[in-house]
């Protein structure tokens, strides 16, 4: 697994690196051989230190924590904690999903450079390619979470189709399907 420490105006020092990699390869190569890569980033917030890992466990899954502490060993520490809490906790749930049942998608959101944001809204610019699984709706709620997103996109494996799950502002689930029909 490829591990990439970066710290935001930080120098994180070779023992801190060390225990760093240690920490975060023992947590998940102990649910997932064979996870690709770790980024893991350290910034300071006012007298803490704050750690956001992100993990692709080669799955199609991307899971994320993050820990904030008055060290940066600590930060690491509960961020550490909370990925094998959630590891723990979805390791029955997940499924292997073979590479044929993924399907690449390109997703391009495009503002012309000289469009002026309307009121305080931000210009949007993006574009990425990501894996379109094929998924149950219980499988993509759990992906969701395990990433730390808002909503998750997916082809709905009952009938192929896009489908759509989000936290609502209640807490509770959302789901959208338009092939749904009644």
């Amino acid at each position: 697994m490829q591990i990439t420490l970066t710290g935001h105006q930080i120098d994180l020092g070779a023992s801190w690196r060390e225990y760093a990699e240690e920490a975060i390869a023992g947590v998940v190569t102990k649910y997932f051989e064979k996870a690709t890569e770790a980024t893991v980033c350290v910034s300071h917030e006012g007298t803490d230190f704050k750690t956001e890992i992100t993990v692709r466990p080669g799955t199609g899954l991307v899971i994320s924590s993050s820990g904030q502490a008055v060290d940066a060993y600590g930060a690491l520490d509960e961020a550490v904690r909370k990925m094998g809490r959630q590891l723990k906790k979805y390791k029955n749930k997940m499924v292997e999903h073979k590479a044929d049942s993924l399907q690449k998608v390109a997703v391009s959101v495009l503002s012309a450079p000289t469009e002026e944001p309307i009121g305080d809204a931000p210009v949007i610019i993006a574009e990425m390619q990501e894996d379109m699984p094929t998924c149950t709706v219980g499988q993509a709620v759990m992906q969701m979470d395990l990433a730390g997103l808002p909503a998750y996109l997916f082809r709905n494996s009952a009938h192929g189709e896009l489908n759509m799950v989000y936290r609502r502002n209640d807490g509770n689930i959302g789901w959208v399907d338009p092939n749904n029909k009644k």
